[in-house]
């Protein structure tokens, strides 16, 4: 491998790019490949044989890109299938549940975490063993946000009905009197101020994309494979299905403007 070679992330479909935005913040000079699975999005609700298939599909675009590194930004791939992904990649592979689950157990003072998924995400309870895998002592408690998603696609970040919407989803681990929350999925950082504000802002808000992203810094830097050019990097994007969608509403998500966004063909919904 050669340190110019590019990154490459997949996910089900745009909110993968909150992780895209932390690697450009954190690693500026790095090339980047894309890859989102806008055809077959979501993955939440689907079977972990289903996602399984489509993360060994989605690793194949990646690797065809001649990557260094492959992150899974899916929370669901990375709860149910990062073992497939591993198996084929052939180079370091970074999942966003560990990183999330990491930073959730450094941050909290109560050793009480909650954590919003979708529903494939909190079903598979990966966040709650890699957070009693860490820390014995540590208590975890998920809770599925399903309707989160659309309302991130729509814009609609501090919209009255999200917030009454987040108020419901919350109360239950209000209950259990958390003080760290991992937000388990990537679209969900575009509702922090929302999500911070229904919790009163007492609550540590962790975003494993953000987690995710400095956990690649680290790997990059332990094997002297970060790219040192000063050149403007060659981010590129692509998914399976209607690019201009994926345009409009990956701006928001990403913070910026995307460029060109080519479709893959063969990835039948």
């Amino acid at each position: 491998m050669t340190k110019d070679q590019p990154i490459g992330v997949f996910d089900s479909g745009i909110g993968g790019l909150t992780v895209v935005r932390a690697l450009l913040h954190h690693l500026p000079n790095e090339n980047l490949v894309y890859f989102g699975d806008t055809a077959r999005v979501p993955y939440g609700p689907k079977s972990a044989q289903v996602v399984r298939e489509y993360a060994l599909q989605d690793t194949e675009v990646l690797l065809a890109h001649n990557v260094k590194l492959v992150i899974v930004a899916c929370n669901t791939v990375s709860a149910v299938a990062l073992d497939v992904v591993q198996k084929i990649a052939q180079v370091p592979v970074l999942g966003v549940i560990i990183p999330g689950a990491e930073a959730a157990v450094k941050a909290t003072k109560k050793k009480r975490i909650g954590i919003v998924g979708t529903v494939g995400t909190i079903m598979s309870n990966a966040y709650v063993h890699a957070i009693r895998q860490l820390d014995p002592q540590a208590e975890a408690f998920g809770q599925a946000c399903p309707l989160f998603v659309p309302l991130a696609e729509e814009g609609w970040t501090s919209h009255a009905a999200t917030e009454l919407i987040a108020k419901e989803y919350l109360f239950p681990l209000t209950l259990e009197k958390i003080d760290t929350l991992v937000l388990g999925c990537t679209h969900y950082p575009l509702l922090r101020d929302v999500i911070d504000k229904v919790l009163h802002r007492s609550v540590t808000l962790i975003d494993s994309g953000e987690a995710t992203a400095l956990a690649a810094v680290q790997l990059l830097e332990d094997t002297g494979m970060r790219n040192p050019s000063k050149l403007r990097p060659n981010v590129q994007f692509f998914v399976s299905d209607v690019p201009h969608r994926f345009s409009e509403v990956g701006e928001r998500f990403l913070g910026q403007k995307l460029g060109k966004v080519q479709r893959i063909a063969g990835f039948a919904a």
